[in-house]
């Protein structure tokens, strides 16, 4: 997953009901249209957002500030963010399996 560290303003990217975590401060977090890294790119969260998780899915393994995991965290629908950038407080799952 490619990140890239910007600045820009506080925004927070928050589908449907569930919590609602920070992302890994300094970096812009690709949201992807599935679980991997081989899905395409379909929108970002900015630097200093959040996002709201629905539910979580395996995908592919991508390393970040918070670790290295195949955790997927389903941010809206058909919106995915990689929980390696995700501050969740967790290495497992936080929210309903996807599914």
């Amino acid at each position: 997953m490619s990140v890239e560290n910007e600045s820009s303003q506080v925004h927070s990217l928050s589908g449907d009901a569930g919590p609602t975590f920070p992302t890994a401060p300094g970096y812009r977090v690709n949201v992807r249209s599935g679980p991997g890294t081989n899905y395409p790119i379909i929108d970002y969260v900015p630097v200093g957002g959040s996002v709201t998780i629905r539910c979580q899915c395996p995908g592919t393994t991508v390393s970040g500030p918070y670790g290295t995991t195949d955790l997927w965290d389903c941010v809206g629908n058909g919106r995915f963010v990689s929980d390696a950038y995700v501050h969740t407080g967790s290495d497992g799952y936080v929210a309903p399996r996807c599914g």
